[in-house]
């Protein structure tokens, strides 16, 4: 009988002699191997991650320390202003000028939070861009008469132009256009000290993508490297953090910019050396233009009325308005703007008193024309209160006031049961407009 260890050895020697394919122990060597270059892979894998997730945290919060300044800056200067107007010494000449400075500065923060609505929209997917007839010269001169007052304040010079002829009409979405030429006119000024901003626009028309109309706005500004242009169209940055701390904003204006043109079918180029300036070119398809005529001429406006024809829209509303609103100031000043127009105010501080003064009115046969309903409100919510009073039959109109501006939101105050919607900090003459057109839609 074999012995245990001449066993062993010549079991040892025929898996030696078993071909590669059949040996188990080859096997497991070649399994570890693969195993072990995964897991490199994996791990550099890993450590791209980690880098760009480090890389995206310190990018914002960089943004984060730049929007706190952004935001505190003006924030002083209402707070500021506003206590000075608390002095009796003070003549109508300064009261009135502090009052023109809150409202700029409340504006100016007002843009800064739509331009982060803007970029989360765009983001998530929820904005949704128009295709419809608008005038690329009405869009021009629209900028150029919004931006060229901070122009003349720096003393640059500020030409409009077009290189060659453009159609009068192109199908796209005028309001993203005014955005996109507001944020780069603007950026222009921003950045040139002396000098001039062209703003030219051009027509060119592709063989294979179709017609484009281009926007070129040139400066003989800072200008910037190539490194800074690589980072030029990324949100929560800027060029860099000094230029952030001389010029002030936030860097999402151009991140939107790039967005938006991207959505409209086009795309954002630009050129630029330091000390040279900057070139930006927007290109936006134009949609068909067939039988659309062509114009040279930034003056012709298709179906602009000259002032003297237009028939300025009267202010006065006469109607019964309820008032939903819990916040105290708010009251003050939506009823303040409201009698002002002419309307009859009755104002309440939640959602149960809402539906309860809404119904007592219509069953004494005397209803409020229109309800204005604040959305997030004690005892019953803008939500809430206005699904109660669809549930009851209350079927006259109910306008959402509200902070929150996503879409989302906008959805959830329609599907209440809501007719119309409107955010804060409420524009007097659109939130008068809307309680005009229901009215007048109940009369």
């Amino acid at each position: 009988m074999m012995s245990k260890r001449r066993h062993r050895t010549a079991r040892a020697k025929i898996a030696l002699k078993a071909p590669p394919g059949n040996c188990r122990f080859v096997s497991l060597v070649n399994d570890s191997e693969k195993d072990k270059a995964q897991l490199i892979a994996e791990l550099q894998e890993l450590r791209r991650a980690k880098e760009a997730a480090e890389a995206a945290a310190e990018a914002k919060s960089g943004f984060l320390a730049n929007m706190s300044h952004e935001i505190r800056t003006p924030m002083t200067t209402i707070l500021g202003y506003a206590e000075n107007l608390i002095d009796p010494n003070l003549s109508e000449e300064e009261r009135l000028a502090g009052v023109h400075t809150i409202r700029h500065t409340g504006e100016y923060l007002l843009g800064l939070i739509n331009d982060i609505l803007d970029l989360s929209k765009i983001d998530s997917g929820k904005l949704d861009v128009e295709r419809i007839p608008c005038s690329p010269a009405e869009l021009a001169n629209v900028a150029r008469s919004l931006m060229e007052v901070r122009a003349t304040q720096k003393g640059l010079a500020f030409e409009l132009t077009c290189i060659n002829k453009i159609p009068e009409t192109i199908q796209s979405d005028p309001t993203r256009i005014k955005q996109i030429l507001i944020n780069l006119v603007g950026n222009a000024i921003k950045f040139t000290k002396e000098g001039t901003i062209l703003f030219l626009v051009s027509f060119h028309e592709e063989d294979t993508e179709g017609p484009f109309l281009n926007f070129i706005v040139m400066d003989s500004g800072i200008g910037m490297t190539a490194e800074q242009l690589d980072r030029l169209f990324v949100p929560f940055t800027q060029a860099d953090a000094s230029t952030a701390r001389k010029f002030g904003g936030t860097g999402l204006g151009l991140a939107i910019s790039k967005r938006l043109a991207k959505l409209l079918g086009g795309d954002i180029f630009v050129y630029s050396e330091p000390d040279w300036g900057a070139a930006f070119r927007v290109s936006i398809p134009t949609g068909p233009i067939d039988g659309v005529e062509m114009i040279d001429d930034l003056s012709v406006i298709p179906g602009k009325k000259k002032e003297s024809d237009a028939t300025p829209k009267s202010t006065e509303i006469h109607a019964k308005i309820l008032l939903a609103e819990d916040t105290v100031v708010n009251q003050k000043l939506f009823s303040l703007v409201l009698k002002k127009a002419g309307a009859e105010v009755t104002v309440v501080e939640n959602g149960k008193k809402a539906v309860e003064t809404a119904m007592a009115a219509q069953n004494e046969g005397d209803p409020f024309d229109v309800i204005l309903m604040d959305m997030q409100m004690p005892v019953l919510t803008g939500w809430e209160a206005t699904r109660l009073l669809r549930s009851k039959g209350y079927t006259l109109p109910i306008i959402a006031v509200t902070a929150s501006a996503m879409p989302t939101d906008r959805e959830k105050c329609l599907e209440a049961g809501c007719d119309a919607y409107a955010t804060k900090p409420i524009q007097r003459r659109e939130l008068l407009e809307q309680i005009r057109k229901y009215t007048q839609e109940c009369s």
